[in-house]
């Protein structure tokens, strides 16, 4: 008896999948349930079990594109679906060697699966594994990196016991997919290398630590260290658990490699290169393919559709920013004294925005379907650059705020991004962005919304320039600032006039304290 096997429902959306490949071949034996095929969509790969035993008869071919519905393959159930004579044998042999299970019981597997990280999110990749196949790994002990379209998110051990990998770095897993296996019919046991022979030296168990899968590993934190110093993992020693490298091993590593170079005895010769950097390099033409995060993805994907999808304009003006500059010059030494925090201009650019959004509300508006939706509070994004990408945390009620709470604010959000620790809660919602490309040197930019907000400011950097003032030509610390917005909902007057009320604001500070 043949029993056809076809392409599952797997999504309202998806109407195709793509066989990306066979786990079994034709004329295999199969058991029921067992994994026979990847299929894989424009949003998840999954797997193709068998719906009977049998001897598998491949129908599609590697990398066709089937509809659902569509049969991959069939299953000959022959005699009852029993096993081939010769597998069973086989397997008698193996089990009458097998050495005999213990006393306790069977090894009992615990799945790991995607956690729910937040109510936007549907799916995440598993950016990389922290632990290897096989590993012995302890309760709560991070496993892997999970990464969503806003955030990354360490994946823990639910148990102690062996870890059993199912997914793979680079896989895009829903919410609620297997992720890897616990086997913890060991209970807790110490890991493999510690079985070590009783006639092996003691010396070898002390070398246990450099051979370990974490020697020489960093942690993510201080991977991220090492990769901006330019140092290679290799050249640092760990002296974390199993030698893994951790965050304040990084952070030493520059020091100690300069310190190594200063204690060279005065007479020693210098190292002879084989050859100059800059001449081994020249002719390079190679080129290195690296596959888009999700991150990256997400934000190119919104980015377009921003384009296509709003009437995007933008409006420039310049402001003269020695009066902000001269207020902090004056009071930044009592301001940091009593609040602890440096100030900063974020927090006169924020506070003069939130000003200007209560006289114009449709540039804090958005649009929703066929409704326009005004917020009477002023919630700024506000976009930071960090390792793996741009991140735009939220300030709440930032209009009810001071400058030294938007200070801090700021700070935090910021740090908490350099060290991807954000929470979706932290980077959900926004009615308007402000981003500062002039940290970068940037003179004069379009920047691009935010949606679903309807505008967003950005600031440059500030230059020293021939200004006219009063009939007379001065030297005035100069920044242009643009406004993006969509006309769908803001028109030209409240554009301009929103961002001449920013000007004014910031060139007599005055005006925040006094709310005129």
């Amino acid at each position: 008896m043949s029993l056809e096997i076809k392409v599952p429902p797997v999504g309202e959306s998806i109407s195709e999948v793509t066989l990306s490949k066979w786990i079994k071949k034709d004329g295999e034996y199969v058991e029921m349930d067992e994994v026979i095929a990847e299929l894989e969509s424009d949003k998840a790969t999954f797997e193709l079990t068998a719906e009977a035993a049998g001897t598998l008869k491949t129908i599609a071919s590697e990398g066709d594109t089937l509809e659902i519905g569509a049969v991959v393959c069939s299953i000959e159930a022959g005699a009852g679906g029993a096993k081939p004579e010769a597998d069973a044998a086989n397997e008698t042999i193996e089990e009458s060697s097998a050495p005999s299970a213990p006393s306790s019981g069977g090894t009992e597997s615990l799945e790991i699966k995607v956690p729910a990280v937040g109510e936007s999110i549907t799916e995440v990749t598993l950016s990389r594994w922290l632990k290897n196949e096989g590993d012995h790994v302890e309760m709560d002990e991070q496993i892997a990196e999970l990464e969503s379209d806003k955030a990354t998110f360490e994946l823990t051990a639910e148990a102690a016991g062996t870890l059993r990998q199912i997914a793979k770095e680079g896989d895009t897993l829903e919410i609620g997919a297997a992720v890897c296996k616990i086997e913890k019919g060991s209970a807790g046991s110490s890991p493999k290398s510690a079985e070590a022979s009783p006639a092996q030296p003691p010396a070898q168990s002390v070398s246990d630590r450099s051979s370990s899968y974490a020697a020489g590993t960093p942690s993510p934190s201080a991977a991220k260290i090492l990769a901006e110093k330019g140092v290679e993992p290799s050249s640092v020693s760990g002296t974390g658990v199993g030698g893994r490298i951790t965050k304040e091993d990084a952070q030493k590593a520059e020091a100690g490699k300069q310190k190594t170079e200063s204690t060279k005895p005065a007479g020693a010769k210098p190292e002879v290169k084989s050859a100059p950097a800059a001449p081994a390099q020249a002719g390079n033409r190679q080129e290195r393919r690296e596959k888009l995060s999700a991150l990256r993805k997400t934000v190119a994907r919104r980015l377009v559709s921003v384009k296509n999808e709003t009437a995007m304009l933008t409006t420039f003006n310049e402001v003269d920013m020695k009066p902000v500059m001269d207020l902090r010059a004056k009071y930044k030494d009592k301001f940091k004294e009593k609040h602890g925090v440096g100030l900063g201009f974020m927090s006169f650019f924020t506070k003069a925005v939130c000003e200007a959004l209560r006289e114009f509300p449709a540039v804090n508006a958005r649009i929703d379907n066929e409704e326009v939706v005004y917020s009477d509070f002023a919630d700024v994004s506000i976009a930071v650059s960090a390792p793996k990408g741009l991140v735009v945390p939220v300030i709440r009620n930032a209009e009810s705020m001071s400058l030294a709470e938007i200070e801090k604010a700021v700070l935090a959000l910021a740090t908490k991004a350099r060290d991807n620790k954000l929470s979706i809660e932290e980077m959900t919602g926004g009615t308007f962005t402000i981003t500062n490309g002039g940290v970068f040197g940037s003179m004069m930019s379009t920047p691009i919304i935010n949606a679903p907000q309807s505008a967003i400011l950005g600031m440059h950097n500030i230059v020293e320039r021939p200004v006219a003032l009063n009939g007379e030509v001065v030297i005035r610390p100069m920044m242009y600032v643009a406004l993006s917005y969509d006309h769908r909902i803001i028109d030209g007057r409240e554009s301009v006039s929103f961002l001449v009320r920013v000007k004014q604001l910031l060139e007599d500070p005055a005006r925040l304290l006094l709310g005129v």
